[in-house]
This record gives structure tokens, C-alpha cells and sequence, in this order.
């Protein structure tokens, strides 16, 4: 990567000296004033983003006598945490939480498999229709999903799937956007490892197998972070194609046992931050990668 194109690492404001405005001007009076204005929008902006989670969290731990109390206090007045213990055993969770690993598993593979063969195949191999291949793909990335989710559903039905994973795999791993990030991926690759490995004797599959994919660790991961997001996290699809209540994934559990009563509403809530913690968790360790993402694929190497 050549010095002009590699990012501008900050640590400090002194260290500032590309931009719109560098550490020098952040001294001047009226600079300081929109920096700070700038600053408590930003804060303001994460604080309506954090108090909702924060809000469910401690809620969650009160009795339903004291979330129905006309007295309002912000936390309980005793942190049972073996209260998640109970709701856990009493909703069978740990069963949901299983279907939804297998639906991720097999989201990540497809979005990986075939989204990386299909941009190998566009970007590297150039076959006669490339270029209309990847118009198409273009054109269907502007497409509304909802405006697809009825005769995806019916095709579904049609080929007697409902009840099975397989079409939530592939429907999760074909998204034009992971084409996107493979593509301009692989356009980066230097043509003479490609060409080295052909003349060592391996074919289009093996290069693509043993060369492109061991150097697209990034993109792999950035592409299987999101697979994983989006497979969790999506409801209306699992809710049409898995009917059979052993077979539903956690989103889909969740909106079914809050029209039961077998959950009080303080059990709900903590519900709910059980369902949501593996996707903060998956932000957390993985945020540099997802926030990055927009910046790496638009690098030249």
C-alpha cells in the first residue's frame, strides 16, 4: 500500500493536521464553539441510542409489582440475577437459541460460498455476459426486499421447503451487497499470483480455492459478520417458512410467547435482553471491523 493511501491514524487532537479543520483551528474562539456544539449533539445522539437498552436492562430485573407501581424508581429494588436461570428453563430457550445458530451457520456459508464464486467469477474470470451479470445484480440491489417477500414465499411453498432451513440459508447468504464487497475485493488482487498459480497447474477452482479466498480473510469476515447480523435478527421470513414451532428461531419465539401468558411482563422483558445479547455482544468484538468496513472497501492497495 503506498504512504499517500494509507489511513490517517489520529490518537489526539494535537496529532490533527488533515481535514477540514486541523488542531490549529480548533483554538480559535468560534471553532471551539461548534466543536463543542458538534460534541453535545453527538452525545446527545448516543445517549438515545444507549438509554433504551440500558432502560430494558434494569427493568427487566423488577417485579411486576414494582413496574406497575404509580411510584417510579429507575432501579429494582433487589438484582436477582438467577432470575435468568428461571426464564431460560421456563421458555426452553436454549432450544431457540440452537435454531437460530444452525440458521446463522448456514447463512454464513452460502453468503461466503456463493457470493465470493459468483464476484470471482465477475471480477476475475470475465466470462461473455459479465457485464450484464453484474448489471442485474446492481439493478436488484435497488430493489425493496419487503417487494420480493411475497413471491420468495410462494416459491418456497411451490418447492415444498416450508418447514426447512434451506431456504432461509439461501435467501440470508444471497445479498448483492456481499457481491459488492467481494468483487471490489478481489479486483484489488495482483493479476501475477493469479497467473502463478495457473502456470503451477491448479484450474479455475483451485485458484479460486487456494489462492483468492486464504487472501480475502477480511472481506470474509466483514461479509460473515454481517450474514450473522442479518440471519439473527430477521423475523418476517423464519416467522412464513417455519411453522412448526420446534424448528423457530429466537425472534420468532419471542414474538410468540408475548402473546402467551406464560411470561409475566418483568419474564418478558428479560426475554428480550436475553434475545439481544448476542448481537451486542457481536458488536462489541467485532465494531472495528463493521464501522471500518466502508472505508477498507473503498482502499487501494
Amino acid at each position: 500500500m503506498n504512504k499517500e493511501n494509507q489511513p490517517l491514524k489520529i490518537r489526539h487532537l494535537r496529532d490533527k493536521t488533515e481535514g477540514l479543520l486541523n488542531f490549529s483551528d480548533y483554538r480559535k474562539g468560534v471553532h471551539k464553539v461548534g466543536y463543542g456544539i458538534i460534541l453535545f449533539f453527538l452525545i446527545v445522539f448516543a445517549m438515545t441510542s444507549l438509554i433504551p437498552v440500558l432502560w430494558l436492562f434494569i427493568t427487566s430485573f423488577k417485579s411486576v409489582a414494582e413496574i406497575n407501581s404509580n411510584v417510579y424508581r429507575l432501579f429494582p429494588q433487589n438484582f436477582d440475577i438467577t432470575k435468568i436461570g428461571e426464564v431460560w428453563q421456563k421458555t426452553n430457550f436454549g432450544r431457540y437459541y440452537l435454531n437460530t445458530l444452525i440458521v446463522v451457520i448456514g447463512a454464513i456459508v452460502c453468503a461466503v460460498l456463493f457470493n465470493g464464486l459468483l464476484a470471482y467469477a465477475v471480477a476475475i474470470l470475465k466470462p461473455i455476459g459479465a457485464k450484464a451479470i453484474n448489471a442485474l445484480i446492481l439493478i436488484s440491489y435497488m430493489v425493496p426486499s419487503m417487494l420480493a417477500i411475497f413471491p420468495l414465499v410462494m416459491e418456497i411453498k411451490d418447492f415444498h421447503l416450508i418447514n426447512s432451513y434451506l431456504p432461509l440459508w439461501l435467501s440470508f447468504g444471497s445479498n448483492a451487497y456481499y457481491y459488492l464487497l467481494f468483487k471490489d475485493y478481489f479486483e484489488k488482487i495482483p493479476a501475477s499470483l493469479l497467473e502463478a498459480a495457473r502456470m503451477d497447474g491448479g484450474n479455475d477452482i483451485d485458484v479460486f480455492f487456494r489462492v483468492v479466498l486464504p487472501l480475502s480473510r477480511p472481506v470474509i469476515g466483514v461479509v460473515a459478520i454481517f450474514a450473522m447480523t442479518a440471519s439473527y435478527s430477521d423475523f418476517l421470513l423464519p416467522y412464513l417458512v417455519l411453522n412448526d414451532q420446534k424448528m423457530q428461531t429466537v425472534m420468532v419465539a419471542v414474538y410468540r410467547l408475548s402473546s402467551t401468558t406464560t411470561l409475566d411482563a418483568s419474564e418478558f422483558l428479560l426475554l428480550l435482553v436475553i434475545s439481544i445479547l448476542p448481537q451486542v455482544l457481536i458488536f462489541i468484538l467485532f465494531q472495528k471491523q463493521i464501522m471500518g468496513t466502508s472505508v477498507n472497501s473503498g482502499m487501494k492497495e
